[in-house]
């Protein structure tokens, strides 16, 4: 992806790979939950679209590089709180980027959820679903 030696924060930006995402996500899955790999997956699925434009794919990366550098504001192996900051941070992503989440990326995370952690209760996904509504709602 030529675009990544054009972003501002060049740290985040390096610690992306498609392979370290899916390294990350595996080794942590079952710690970082639901949620928060869900997020994850919206948003590498929004990457992978010829559609989305390119500073949308900057704002994505960066908070992909964010969730998979270990060393962010708060380490991943501290128990419960590990991951908080990974969840605000591809949040954040996911609101600025919610116009380009499609119904289809959306469905293939979830497909993916369930490859990874089996059944699982839909519920937890609820706020998360929610907030990607209300920004979607908001843009249009």
């Amino acid at each position: 992806m030529i675009f990544i030696t054009e972003l501002k924060n060049k740290k985040y930006a390096q610690a992306f790979s498609e392979v370290k995402l899916l390294e990350k996500i595996k080794k942590f899955a079952r710690n970082a939950g639901v949620k928060v790999v869900y997020g994850a997956l919206i948003l590498f699925y929004t990457l992978q679209e010829h559609a989305t434009p390119k500073l949308a794919k900057s704002i994505i990366i960066g908070a992909l590089g964010y969730f998979i550098l270990p060393t962010d504001f708060i380490p991943d192996f501290i128990p419960i709180v590990g991951f908080s900051d990974d969840l605000t941070a591809l949040i954040a992503a996911l609101v600025a980027v919610s116009l380009y989440v499609t119904q289809e990326i959306k469905f293939k995370a979830k497909d993916r959820l369930h490859v990874w952690f089996g059944e699982y209760d839909e519920e937890i996904l609820h706020d998360l679903e929610m907030k990607l509504a209300s920004s979607q709602a908001t843009k249009r």
